[in-house]
């Protein structure tokens, strides 16, 4: 709902404040006085096209202001939130556009800065306007296959439409990332098979490079121990049959000392037999020393061959880490991952086929769902057609037509609201075609047009109207009609806010308030003010447009007789 709407330096208002409230409100005034300047300001703050002929000669800048007090579900704290664009549910709405003398616009929601095109998207989610020059809201056929759906209460429908589309999308995304990746698994297939062979013939294990380095280190030392003692060995060779020709050389010598029986030689013999008692120790030293040495070789457990082989092991697994660009400790964990994508590939075509057959259930649960959709739209298309050619005859369209027409649309134009398009469609003259809304020639016409429509869905969508702006929607008309017409406006009002601007005396009557746009001052200091009308001035309002210039008792009478109607 609109609450404030603020002017400062617009065409011929100086300055002006004005609150709105709910229900029908009616602007009245003498032809020039500056009626349309309220709506040009209105317009201006809610996105229209700003033309620096609105800003007041001699002022810098123009700036209008709109103030709206949205319900919390209202769609457009979604574009707020779409925009980046800060907010709060509870809390009014406001909307300025400056514009400046050399034609400069700029454009604020809740004092943050934006762009002219986010307050027009606010703007065609907060109102409509139908009126003499314009129309808008109504003529955009985008609008009319929801209006459609809330005036035949089709919102379950519509919710279960979309959520079956919603579900055949994502089978159908499922079947297209299946195919691409049967056929990118299919290529890589000859490398995977090829790759994992030479992995599966290498068979490497997690930490094998470890346990590879730390042996080859092992083996590399161990067979150089066993070099160094081998050359021992080798010293100890022939050393035991030196020792022991050694021995019976002094047993010789021993034996014939003895022989001589010199006493002299009694000295050498003890002498003789003390060497070869050392040569006796140094015998079995010798001995315990070979098997010593022999021992400790055996100690070492070496196989000639087993360092080359874990040496040969170590290069074939770094060489296919570097083919393959990982490290070795990497190789089990990719043999793993090539074996799962060659079984995936295997197993790609049985998920393929399950997915097509997903994503033919979720199509049939989807054309289901929106076939019923489509005879429901057709049933309320048909009931909301008779209601709005009932309303048509009192407001002198009585030649006109009107139907909804629900075509179904092929099936690759399948969207989350169904397979129909919904247009509002007019006959204006018997006998003709039925067209587009804009085909009415007559903005009067077709804004007495939208007023049948309006009244005819008000029912059913009752708190979800927006504004509704109609400019002299009674113009052409009189007596009769203008009363209809101000009927419906006044039945229109008991579900949304709207504003009528007229020159229709029944219409006025009809309205909660009633501001009265008037004129002072002369030359270049000509002025636009609008006055808010109490009831005693609005009974001489209603009796100026009905008997004109000179106002009689008996318009006064009149006056009084239609606000009591």
């Amino acid at each position: 709902m609109l609450i404030g709407l603020q002017i400062r330096d617009v065409v011929l208002i100086e300055a002006l404040d004005l609150s709105i409230g709910p229900g029908l409100t009616a602007l009245t005034g003498e032809t020039g006085a500056g009626k349309s300047i309220i709506l040009d300001a209105l317009g201006l703050a809610t996105g229209a096209r700003g033309d620096a002929g609105l800003v007041r000669r001699g002022a810098a800048q123009a700036v209008a202001s709109a103030a709206f007090a949205p319900p919390p579900e209202h769609r457009v704290w979604d574009i707020l939130e779409a925009k980046g664009l800060a907010y709060a549910r509870d809390e009014d709405l406001v909307l300025r556009r400056m514009l400046s003398a050399d034609g400069r616009s700029r454009a604020f929601v809740n004092d943050q800065a934006t762009g002219v095109g986010v307050l027009k998207a606010l703007g065609e989610a907060l109102l409509e306007v139908h009126g003499q020059h314009e129309t808008v809201g109504l003529l955009d056929a985008r609008t009319h296959r929801p209006m459609l759906d809330a005036y035949g209460v089709l919102e379950a429908l519509v919710a279960q439409t979309t959520a079956t589309w919603h579900g055949w999308r994502e089978a159908r995304e499922r079947i297209e990332a299946l195919r691409a990746e049967v056929a990118r698994s299919a290529a890589e297939t000859e490398e995977l098979t090829f790759r994992l062979s030479e992995l599966d013939r290498l068979d490497p294990k997690a930490g094998e490079e470890t346990q590879l380095a730390e042996e080859r280190a092992l083996l590399g030392a161990s067979e150089k121990a066993l070099a160094d003692i081998a050359a021992a060995r080798e010293a100890f060779q022939g050393l035991g049959p030196r020792v022991a020709g050694a021995i019976r050389a002094l047993e010789r010598a021993r034996e014939r000392a003895v022989t001589a029986g010199a006493t002299a030689q009694g000295t050498a013999i003890t002498r003789l037999v003390a060497a070869g008692e050392a040569l006796d120790r140094v015998l079995v030293e010798a001995g315990e020393a070979e098997a010593a040495v022999d021992a400790a070789a055996q100690a070492f457990d070496f196989e000639p061959d087993r360092l080359e082989k874990a040496e040969e092991r170590l290069f074939d697994l770094r060489g296919l880490a570097r083919k393959l660009n990982v490290a070795v400790e990497e190789l089990p964990i990719l043999r793993a991952r090539f074996a799962e994508r060659l079984r995936a590939v295997e197993s790609s075509e049985a998920a393929l086929t399950a997915a097509t057959g997903a994503e033919a259930a979720a199509r049939v649960a989807y054309l289901g769902a929106a076939g019923r959709l489509s005879t429901a739209r057709g049933v309320a298309g048909a009931r909301l057609a008779r209601a709005v050619t009932a309303e048509l005859a009192p407001l002198k369209l009585d030649k006109a037509r009107f139907r909804v027409a629900v075509e179904p649309l092929a099936e690759d134009r399948a969207g989350p609201a169904g397979l129909d398009r919904v247009a509002f469609e007019i006959a204006t003259n018997p006998g003709a075609p039925f067209g587009d809304l804009g085909a009415i020639a007559s903005g009067g016409e077709l804004a007495r047009f939208a007023l049948a429509l309006k009244a005819a869905l008000a029912e059913r969508q009752r708190g979800v109207q927006p504004l509704m702006i109609f400019d002299e929607v009674d113009q052409g008309v009189g007596g009769a009609v203008a009363d209809a017409v101000g009927l419906r406006l006044k039945r229109l009002a008991l579900a949304a806010q709207v504003l009528v601007v007229t020159h229709s005396p029944q219409v006025a009557a009809r309205a909660e308030a009633h501001w009265r746009i008037v004129k002072a001052g002369e030359g270049e200091r000509v002025r636009t003010a609008v006055e808010t009308l109490s009831s005693a001035d609005r009974e001489e309002e209603i009796a100026r447009m009905l008997a004109g210039a000179e106002i009689t008792d008996a318009a006064r009478a009149a006056a009084r007789a239609l606000m009591d109607a």
